[in-house]
């Protein structure tokens, strides 16, 4: 219970026969003086989405997962003017990609920075962005148990993009559909499982961008990557931030894991990006040279 200090009520002795209506007085002025006005909401943040960004008017039933999933697609500016097809790019967390108004705490910009490549270069790229589980979203982005995280369900995720929205993407939209033309990325998380996508359907991603991966959710990825390597072919562009700490080390070592396997050096790199840090800044300041580097543009 809130009791006011007992100086107010001294000082209502001393100023009036009536104490206790002064004290009484006294307390309100000094509640309505003292007590803040409840915090507002955050005000909304503005979309940003380009307007050749898609977002599909029904998410996609995910097999085996009894939940469903939003989907949201990046197409060149001049898509409907060409009849030419695109290498597609899969890439999780669908809700930071491209608009503002639905990230987390800030956006990749995806859709911006190619939608500018493209008015510069004859360069063009489907994008497809599966939206995150969120509370679900650990459990979904690993194929590896962990304890503290709960069941692993990456390995049915990954067979929702390849046999659920690959397919309709392809079916919809002129995309070149081999593994040299289909790479896949993330971040964190969303890094780890893009590592298991490569490595786990070489004959569907032919490339992939591995940013900050979660590496330390489970040692078993360093002997899944040992026991099943990636044909030569495959491109891995692997990306961390010297601001993240023991991930650092968890790439490095991923680095020599992949390489001891004799994956040729031209199609692995990993950049530690000396201020990068475990947010989306870092992960646009690393998308241009990531996918630059993946589609063999530099």
């Amino acid at each position: 219970m809130f009791r006011l200090p007992s100086s107010f009520y001294s000082l209502a002795a001393e100023l009036s026969p009536t104490p206790f209506f002064l004290a009484t007085a006294l307390a309100f002025l000094f509640l309505s003086c003292s007590t803040e006005p409840p915090p507002r909401p955050p005000a909304p943040r503005p979309s940003t989405l380009q307007p050749n960004v898609t977002i599909l008017e029904n998410p996609l039933p995910m097999p085996g997962l009894d939940r469903d999933r939003q989907i949201r697609i990046y197409l060149p500016p001049d898509y409907v003017e060409s009849d030419d097809r695109y290498p597609v790019l899969y890439m999780h967390d669908g809700q930071n990609l491209f608009d503002d108004s639905t990230s987390f705490v800030g956006e990749w910009g995806v859709d911006e920075m190619l939608n500018e490549m493209a008015e510069e270069s004859d360069f063009r790229l489907i994008v497809v962005g599966v939206d995150n589980g969120q509370e679900l979203r650990m459990r979904e982005l690993s194929p590896w148990v962990n304890e503290d995280y709960g069941p692993a369900e990456g390995e049915a995720y990954l067979e929702f993009i390849v046999r659920t929205v690959k397919p309709l993407v392809d079916a919809t939209y002129r995309t070149q559909t081999g593994p040299a033309y289909t790479a896949i990325m993330g971040s964190s998380m969303g890094g780890l499982i893009s590592h298991y996508g490569v490595y786990a359907y070489p004959e569907v991603f032919g490339r992939a961008g591995i940013f900050s991966p979660s590496y330390w959710y489970s040692d078993s990825v360093f002997t899944f990557t040992r026991d099943f390597p990636v044909p030569d072919s495959t491109r891995l562009y692997l990306t961390v931030g010297r601001g993240e700490g023991e991930m650092v080390d968890y790439a490095e070592r991923m680095e020599q894991t992949i390489r001891k396997t004799g994956h040729p050096d031209d199609n692995l790199v990993l950049t530690v990006d000396p201020q990068g840090e475990h947010n989306e800044a870092f992960w646009n300041r690393q998308f241009m040279p990531a996918v630059r580097w993946l589609f063999e543009l530099e």
